[in-house]
């Protein structure tokens, strides 16, 4: 089929129910779907406040959430000279190390990323 096709509603007791689509169409919106977890991150009022002074929001969530960079670093098995070195703003700390300090902190590793 190389045709365009129109879209198809299909209904049941007199109501849409399900909509044929083009597999062109399908392929662009399940692509350029929003990821859940980026559609549900929140960020308080204080953490975004010290991300938009400069914090790192690693360093922003921390001090929010009340730990030291001691208590964090334990909680979350790595070194604190090594999350000294995150916390800077133009740190890029890999995936998995962000990974670690999420699950410490409670949070999703979007609420981490710059």
């Amino acid at each position: 089929m190389t045709e365009h096709t129109e879209t198809q509603i299909i209904e049941y007791g007199g109501k849409p129910a399900f909509a044929v689509i083009p597999w062109e169409e399908y392929q662009h919106l399940i692509n350029n779907q929003m990821d859940p977890d980026e559609a549900d991150v929140e960020f308080p009022h204080e953490v975004v406040a010290a991300n938009v002074m400069g914090d790192s929001l690693i360093k922003a969530w921390r001090e929010y959430l009340g730990f030291t960079q001691e208590e964090l670093a334990t909680k979350a098995g790595i070194q604190q000279p090594a999350l000294a070195r995150m916390e800077k703003p133009d740190a890029r700390p890999r995936t998995g190390t962000l990974k670690k300090l999420a699950e410490a902190m409670g949070l999703s590793v979007e609420q981490l990323r710059d």
